[in-house]
């Protein structure tokens, strides 16, 4: 039964730090789906986002004596902050251990309200392992981000929150899922309060811990997580919260990458805030749900849950928006080496916005353009626009998803290997922090001719390679081992039609 929990969450004292939220009516969305959708603007807490919420109310039911002891976390930014945020008010020493890739406006923050930094690992759980050790060795009181009954009724003041705010028709709510404690708080109060309501989760589809383990029944530890949406990039979901999601969540939703990129640029046309990736995921769920249900004049509401990003992650936010959002097309086009065939080609494209053109000599048959479009937002304008073009006899292979293209391809374009050249190429995405680069070739020493590399800074948490080597088979697979070893997540590409359009040999 969840009276427990209700009467945690109604007795729970975040209101010490934290304020109650606005609803707002978000009505460029709105207007565009034809549903009432509402934000949860957890984003203008004091620490810019939700987790000061269960992390102060953790924190004021520690004993004199332990508050005297002193407390420890282990966070990827934001509940640092709000456990920073909670030790100020209460006067307590705080001990925070966060991964290196976590982005600087997060470690400067919590640097500013007093508390102790150490930077350990590459993901959150690498920290996490270490700030238990720690515990141990300290004698410090640990402060779990989500797999707490204090923490999850902290969280779960934003349910309170929003069936107050929105009393009448309510459909569904949307909740970003990482370790499972804002969803676990939320659906349980909702469910007793309003059992109606849907409560759907939204998790990255490389971070998706909860979606995994409602579908096994138990919960299962993933191998890897992206880390795009670094405030959700959990391997395991808690123990409790996964008690809770199993009998109160009624689904989990997954989107890409670029999906969480569209939803980012959605809520600044709105609001004019810019959410993290992490704070983005509800609505970019929202948005995947109604179009799969083909949903119309329902009430919705999405929790923005944080705005912790680097300024400069925003460019890679930008460039994928557009996809995410179905309004730009990715294309390789085969053309005839020719007079006239590079005009009969722009003809073809009509009066479309071109967004971005790559075009260079490649035999004396043939030639190979990469280009981007402008779309309606109509899924059906892609198709229509490879057809119209395949009728034109030129040789079309989309690219809109195709990740190796718009990470590495497109900044390529007219790279190509000599004849002759055996190479096998990879994508290696690599932990982000100082000298991550020459780490990561350190790391793969000089056993190898590299014949292909791009790399570029995202201003993420992580770093994407595109490598060719020259090697045979046996050393393919001493490469693979050296990757396994370091923990890189890789995959081999030499059969990306990307690659071989655009970098391959002829």
């Amino acid at each position: 039964m969840p009276q427990k929990y209700i009467e945690k969450i109604l007795r729970a004292k975040v209101y010490d730090v934290a304020i109650e939220t606005p609803l707002d009516f978000a009505r460029s969305l709105s207007s565009r789906f034809n549903n009432t959708i509402l934000l949860k603007r957890e984003d203008l807490q004091s620490v810019f986002s939700f987790k000061l919420r269960g992390a102060y109310n953790k924190m004021a039911t520690l004993t004199a004596a332990e508050r005297s002891i002193g407390v420890i976390a282990a966070s990827a930014g934001n509940h640092a902050q709000g456990v920073a945020l909670a030790a100020q008010k209460l006067a307590i020493t705080a001990l925070i251990v966060m991964p290196r890739t976590t982005p600087e406006i997060k470690i400067n923050s919590v640097q500013s309200m007093g508390a102790n930094i150490i930077l350990f690992g590459d993901s959150y759980n690498d920290a996490y392992s270490h700030a238990l050790e720690l515990a141990e060795q300290k004698g410090l009181i640990f402060i779990h981000p989500y797999d707490d009954e204090y923490v999850i009724a902290g969280q779960g003041t934003v349910a309170m929150e929003i069936l107050r705010q929105q009393t009448g028709e309510l459909n569904a709510i949307f909740v970003p899922v990482g370790g499972g404690g804002l969803i676990a708080g939320i659906a349980v109060y909702t469910k007793f309060v309003r059992p109606e309501v849907k409560i759907i989760g939204v998790e990255p589809e490389d971070a998706d811990c909860l979606n995994r383990a409602l579908l096994a029944g138990s919960r299962v530890i993933l191998d890897q997580v992206g880390l795009f949406a670094d405030g959700v990039a959990v391997k395991q979901v808690g123990a409790e919260p996964f008690r809770l999601a199993q009998a109160y969540v009624d689904e989990v939703i997954t989107v890409n990458t670029d999906e969480i990129c569209a939803a980012i640029k959605d809520i600044f046309d709105d609001t004019r805030s810019i959410a993290e990736p992490a704070g983005a995921l509800a609505i970019a769920g929202l948005k995947k749900y109604i179009e799969r249900h083909k949903l119309t004049k329902q009430t919705l509401i999405a929790i923005d849950s944080g705005a912790n990003i680097n300024f400069d992650r925003l460019r890679y936010v930008s460039e994928r928006a557009e996809v995410g959002e179905h309004r730009e097309i990715l294309l390789a086009v085969t053309i005839p080496e020719t007079p006239g065939s590079f005009l009969a080609f722009c003809a073809a494209l009509g009066n479309r916005n071109i967004t971005e053109f790559n075009y260079r000599y490649f035999t004396s048959n043939q030639a190979h353009v990469f280009v981007g479009l402008s779309s309606s937002g109509d899924k059906t304008d892609r198709a229509n626009l490879i057809s119209s073009l395949t009728l034109k006899n030129f040789e079309v292979v989309d690219m809109t998803g195709n990740d190796l293209a718009k990470e590495h391809i497109r900044y390529m374009v007219g790279g190509h290997a000599p004849d002759g050249l055996s190479e096998i190429i990879y994508s290696i995405q690599f932990p982000e922090r100082p000298s991550a680069l020459l780490n990561f070739l350190t790391e793969l020493g000089g056993r190898w001719n590299i014949s292909l590399f791009h790399y570029r800074n995202h201003g993420a948490a992580f770093g994407k390679v595109l490598m060719g080597l020259q090697i045979n088979l046996e050393d393919k697979t001493a490469f693979e081992q050296c990757l396994d070893a370091s923990g890189f997540s890789y995959e081999e590409q030499s059969q990306n039609p990307a690659y071989q359009l655009f970098s391959g040999n002829s």
